[in-house]
């Protein structure tokens, strides 16, 4: 009897466009909220911070560079953790990635109702905050039920939009740089550890752009080139906008919506106004494209029976996974109302380090099992994946349980997932 191969994943995505999907993924949110925040923190220190972080996180990009080399299969850090270390810790990465992006999200929401306040006040109340953000979270959730083509166009819509405000204020900021500004910025006592740790979450997402590999056409080849290539992009972009308003928004730490204000400083209101409505654009396109993304995670781990099976069901009209749509914006939108920026922010990047640390434990697993690579290999690349190690252990252990007792609380829930997983197979 005669087989039919099941089909494949069309590998359409190219060396540049996987760069730009990865420049894509980490310019989300965190550069239109963190200038002002970093600002506050260490004060016309904060472009060195910014190129500091940049150094640091590149340590962990180089580990996932190598990494990725060696598979041309989809999954990113799910799977790399799978093959190195057992399904278990893979499927605690897999539930830490869909949390980190859900917490992105509310960062994310909360910088929309930020920006969205200076075109309509109302939007300042608590009402008009939670009805904001109820509304925002109920049309993407609906858009993205009505079907994927649907999501995909509304976020291609979007895409050019985010870095649109960020290159005019530094096109125009250039010439408005003032000396007497940047003396404004001065803080008392400088925390560095701080600011690293926030900036981590303006440089995070790269490790879900590595997911998609099956759809690239030289995974084995590209993803090294398109990991660095993006983030040293990604770095000069930063430290050109964190340069540019430090320099010509005075007192910048007081200010919420840092990219709207600094416009408005160079050009006027209507430069404050461009850059609002810029930056809720941006921002709720990602918000966009992370509803249509993030339940694809769900949906997978459902279908491999790693969570209840009722998460994986299909509409039966549009066939998009609606019941792990709702169960993303549903999160979404709890975490939004309860959560601040800052506070989001903080608790995405901390989550964000334990998968880097597994990320970089991986290359020196696969170099002791003689995996090599026929892709891209870091030099001395076990000293660099312990030097990863210890940059993301040393910043967890910074902080303190008030910190991080939510994920704590998601990693016991991930645990008992696995475990009730695992019983039902017995």
């Amino acid at each position: 009897m005669r087989t039919t191969a099941a089909p494949s994943l069309l590998r359409e995505i190219g060396r540049w466009s996987l760069t730009l999907g990865v420049i894509n993924a980490v310019i989300g949110s965190g550069i239109f909220g963190l200038p002002s925040t970093v600002t506050g923190l260490l004060g016309a220190w904060s472009p060195v911070a910014v190129v500091i972080a940049g150094l640091l996180v590149l340590i962990v990009v180089l580990c996932f560079a190598e990494v990725g080399s060696r598979f041309d299969d989809a999954g990113g850090p799910y799977l790399y953790t799978r093959e190195a270390f057992g399904p278990a810790l893979g499927f605690q990465v897999g539930w830490m990635l869909v949390w980190i992006r859900i917490l992105s999200g509310a960062a994310a929401l909360n910088l929309f109702v930020a920006y969205s306040r200076t075109i309509a006040p109302v939007i300042a109340t608590p009402g008009g905050r939670a009805l904001t953000m109820i509304a925002g979270t109920a049309i993407v959730t609906v858009i993205n039920i009505a079907g994927v083509r649907n999501a995909a166009w509304t976020v291609n819509i979007f895409t050019l939009a985010k870095l649109l405000p960020l290159f005019l204020l530094v096109g125009i900021g250039v010439f408005h740089l003032d000396r007497s500004v940047l003396a404004t910025q001065a803080v008392s006592s400088p925390n560095w550890t701080e600011a690293v740790l926030l900036l981590i979450f303006a440089y995070g997402g790269f490790e879900s752009a590595v997911i998609p590999a099956s759809e690239t056409r030289h995974p084995k080849r590209d993803t090294a080139f398109a990991l660095l290539m993006a983030m040293l992009s990604i770095t000069g972009v930063y430290f050109l906008v964190q340069g540019t308003v430090v320099w010509t928004l005075p007192h910048a730490a007081q200010s919420s919506t840092p990219i709207a204000s600094a416009l408005g400083e160079v050009m006027g209101p209507s430069g404050s106004t461009i850059g609002s409505f810029g930056v809720m654009i941006s921002v709720y396109g990602w918000l966009m494209g992370f509803a249509m993304l993030t339940p694809r995670i769900l949906f997978s781990m459902a279908q491999r029976g790693e969570l209840p099976a009722f998460v994986g069901s299909v509409h039966p009209r549009f066939r998009t996974p609606y019941i792990a749509i709702t169960l993303n914006s549903v999160a979404l939108l709890g975490l939004g109302l309860f959560s601040s920026f800052a506070q989001a922010a903080t608790l995405a990047a901390i989550a964000r380090l334990g998968i880097f640390a597994l990320v970089c434990g991986s290359l020196i697993v696969f170099r002791s099992r003689g995996f090599e690579t026929t892709g891209f290999r870091v030099p001395c690349g076990r000293l660099v994946a312990v030097a990863g190690i210890v940059f993301s252990l040393w910043l967890v252990g910074t902080r303190s349980f008030a910190q991080v007792w939510l994920l704590v609380a998601i990693v016991a829930a991930g645990a008992i997932l696995w475990m009730l997983r695992s019983e039902t197979k017995m």
